[in-house]
């Protein structure tokens, strides 16, 4: 038998005091509320009291932070997975209000809906698709938990509900520490529920790609 449900939560509140689209960049940690959402996520899932069997997280150390808790609770190790990783973009390091008026930056904006500033959004559905099915497929029961970042959280929502991919950033429905939960049937997956299970008042969440 296959895993029961899986869980892409994502990491909680990045310290960004420079309000900087930070992407794949080193050296963006969780604040101190990002540590205590990502706390409160773990809880809200070992709260459902079924077995966690295996965890999974991006390799950047928001994510990596933000699966302590998990191991904290759950006594298991997180295993670095590179295709749930954050996808790539032109305007890393940018703050996205001052990029946007550039001119010099308009020629990344030509295809939004593959999109032409960073990874394709299909690229992103295809490697979050492969890792989810390998980690349902690797376990004998229990629940898998994997720790990533909001636009590969996102566009697999989409792509399980056979919308489009093309999206307003602004628009997307992942918060910080949020928990989008998953069941394989029939060979296809199914979002199961979501749930915001953080405190987020007064959260800055403005460095997702």
């Amino acid at each position: 038998m296959p895993a029961d449900r899986l869980h892409l939560v994502r990491h909680g509140e990045v310290h960004n005091p420079r309000r900087v689209l930070y992407g794949r960049l080193p050296g963006y940690g969780l604040s101190a509320d990002g540590r205590n959402m990502a706390r409160q996520a773990a809880e809200f899932v070992q709260a459902m009291q079924r077995p966690v069997a295996t965890l999974i997280c991006s390799p950047l150390q928001r994510a990596r932070e933000s699966s302590e808790p998990f191991t904290a609770l759950f006594g298991i190790e997180p295993v670095i997975d590179e295709r749930v990783i954050e996808p790539t973009n032109v305007f890393e390091g940018k703050r996205m209000m001052r990029a946007l008026v550039n001119p010099w930056n308009w020629r990344h904006l030509r295809k939004p809906a593959l999109p032409s500033w960073g990874e394709p959004y299909a690229d992103v559905v295809g490697r979050m698709n492969a890792a989810m099915t390998q980690a349902w497929d690797a376990v004998d029961s229990g629940d898998v938990v994997i720790v990533s970042h909001q636009l590969p959280i996102w566009v697999t929502h989409l792509a399980v509900a056979g919308l489009p991919l093309r999206h307003d950033p602004r628009a997307r429905r992942c918060a910080l520490s949020s928990v989008t939960s998953f069941e394989m049937v029939e060979g296809k997956w199914t979002e199961t529920a979501y749930a915001e299970p953080a405190s987020t008042a007064g959260a800055v969440d403005v460095g997702a790609v």
